[in-house]
């Protein structure tokens, strides 16, 4: 996944389970999501480990109020479709910090 490609999609599709999961387990809206994708710096990567029938993505990014979130997500007919959604752990804030010049990994 790359921003050419990000700047092409249309919108966010929202499957009730994750939403809930994100909401009640990780204390994370959807309007917190989706306004990361409109943030900068947005650290973009693939997620392969987590691919499976249909590929998976990460961003990184800080939300409005300041909360760096992660936030995998999937693409489904121009439509960004959140799977999960939470704080940045520790290992990532490091990864973060470390690709803060090159955005696109």
């Amino acid at each position: 996944m790359n921003f050419d490609q990000l700047s092409d999609l249309e919108g966010f599709d929202w499957d009730e389970g994750n939403r809930e999961k994100n909401r009640v387990k990780h204390n994370v809206s959807d309007g917190e999501c989706e306004e990361i994708f409109f943030n900068s710096p947005l650290l973009l990567t693939d997620d392969a480990k987590h691919s499976g029938e249909e590929s998976r993505f990460a961003a990184f990014c800080i939300t409005n109020a300041g909360r760096m979130l992660t936030v995998v997500f999937t693409v489904r007919q121009q439509l960004i479709r959140v799977i999960s959604a939470r704080d940045v752990n520790r290992k990532e804030r490091r990864f973060v910090n470390d690709h803060e010049e090159d955005p696109e990994i």
